[in-house]
């Protein structure tokens, strides 16, 4: 049974490793959080790794991102992404096709615990207000 992720928390605060955050970023991107709260769950069931998304069936991947819109743009950007990301140094997030300015701060926030950033996010922002009270 694949479990959605709760609404309490940001999608940030409920996946495993930065591949998974990457991947929930791109899924973010023009979409609300509630779709990509149940889509991501499925999404890494089929696909747990890069490795997996990067060999899986295009129309397979497609199925499952589709209630998010955006399905070929998505898919291209979650591949590219998937493989800049096997050979990512692990510093800078936009380096990884896909991911600009909200994807580089929440990795900064989520994942290398740098608080200083200045997110222009919504959520971001009130996420650091949250922990620097």
């Amino acid at each position: 049974m694949i479990i959605p992720l709760k609404d309490d928390l940001m999608v940030q605060q409920q996946i495993k490793n930065s591949w998974e955050h990457m991947v929930g970023v791109i899924m973010l991107n023009q979409t609300g959080r509630k779709p990509v709260k149940t889509t991501l769950p499925k999404f890494l069931h089929w696909f747990p790794t890069p490795q997996a998304l990067i060999n899986a069936d295009e129309y397979v991947v497609k199925a499952i991102i589709a209630p998010l819109g955006m399905v070929n743009v998505r898919y291209k950007r979650l591949v590219r992404m998937s493989q800049d990301y096997l050979t990512w140094d692990g510093n800078d997030a936009t380096m990884l096709y896909g991911i600009g300015k909200y994807g580089s701060d929440s990795y900064e926030i989520f994942f290398k615990h740098n608080y200083t950033v200045q997110p222009t996010d919504k959520e971001l922002i009130k996420y650091l207000i949250g922990v620097n009270k």
